[in-house]
């Protein structure tokens, strides 16, 4: 068989050839001494940016925000999370393993936060209660189908927080997503937290890594934290020469799997046997639900696979589908006609 068609998540995607020739020339020295320029000058940019005023190239998204919480709290405290954002869901427990902190999860709507529910769940200052110290938001939101966070919606958030001397972490692994979504510039939703990670490695494309940005004094406690998780690497120059790369050329074609998942959505939700509202999906990532009796979230992607498609399978009823720089406007329509003809068939 030819080349997939895969749309698996937009994790997949491979360096682009000016990718690979920056990591072959890139220029390099020890990291942990401080001393790699390629990585100064990717996490320099990066916090540019972002609109902070330093940042930290990390290994994961999982390890930029285990490290932020690590670094906003102290072992014993709680935080707040939406109850099915990526850090409570996928995180393997990294909040309680690493950070020695609870979760406090609260059910948002498409991914947002209500204020009065974080209100809610603040704790008073009881002898019996954990602190509360730390409220994490997610954009885009993964799990609720690619959701953007609204602006406005962020700042409801923080500013409560803010007035209960709590701090923000924003998961931002698709952050220039929503950006690119909105129409706005990226320091919009950025300037509604006290960190942020992004990933450089989802629809940027580079092999590997994320930034993690903020004060430059919540930096130089989060890279003791990076040290910790092993996160500290030597002449890293050679993968953060595709991260400057990822950020300078990448951020904006992501429309172009904005408009492709668009295209994928609008099919996929007149096929029968599939419920989807295309309206609901804002950037890459397509979630649906299988009404076709015969089919679940294991036979579709197993059927799927065998005619040239990668679809993660699932337990129950609803996939996922991401689009990205891998994915084009033609393996849209390709994937299109397959997927109409395994339902049908």
């Amino acid at each position: 068989m030819g080349k997939f068609i895969d749309l698996r998540s937009d994790t997949v995607t491979t360096p682009t050839p000016e990718m690979r020739r920056a990591m072959a020339d890139a220029e390099v020295g020890d990291d942990v001494y401080g001393e790699d320029p390629t990585v100064n000058r990717l996490q320099e940019l990066a916090a540019e940016k972002v609109g902070k005023e330093a940042a930290l190239f990390v290994t994961s998204g999982t390890q930029g925000n285990q490290c932020a919480v690590m670094t906003h709290t102290q072992r014993g405290d709680e935080i707040i999370l939406e109850a099915e954002s990526h850090i409570f869901y996928y995180e393997v427990g990294g909040v309680a393993l690493l950070s020695g902190a609870q979760a406090r999860t609260i059910k948002g709507t498409r991914g947002a936060l209500d204020p009065k529910d974080v209100m809610a769940a603040i704790r008073d200052d009881d002898l019996h209660h954990p602190r509360t110290s730390l409220v994490c938001l997610e954009n885009t939101h993964n799990r609720a189908g690619g959701a953007v966070i609204r602006p406005e919606q962020m700042k409801a958030v923080y500013d409560l927080a803010k007035s209960h001397g709590l701090n923000v972490h924003l998961d931002g692994a698709r952050i220039f997503n929503a950006a690119t979504a909105l129409g706005r510039p990226v320091t919009d939703l950025t300037r509604n937290c006290d960190s942020v990670m992004f990933c450089l490695s989802k629809g940027l494309s580079a092999p590997v890594g994320s930034i993690l940005a903020g004060s430059r004094e919540f930096i130089d406690r989060a890279r003791k934290n990076r040290k910790v998780m092993g996160g500290g690497m030597r002449q890293s120059g050679v993968i953060a020469a595709a991260g400057l790369i990822a950020l300078e050329k990448m951020v904006d074609r992501l429309a172009e799997d904005h408009a492709n998942a668009q295209v994928l959505a609008k099919g996929l939700a007149a096929m029968p046997g599939i419920a989807l509202d295309p309206s609901t999906v804002e950037t890459n990532i397509i979630y649906f639900d299988l009404t076709h009796p015969d089919l679940d979230g294991m036979s579709l992607p197993a059927a799927l696979k065998k005619e040239g498609i990668l679809v993660n399978p699932s337990h129950g009823r609803r996939l996922r589908m991401v689009t990205h720089k891998d994915v084009s406007r033609k393996d849209a329509d390709a994937a299109l006609v397959v997927i109409s003809r395994v339902m049908k068939a």
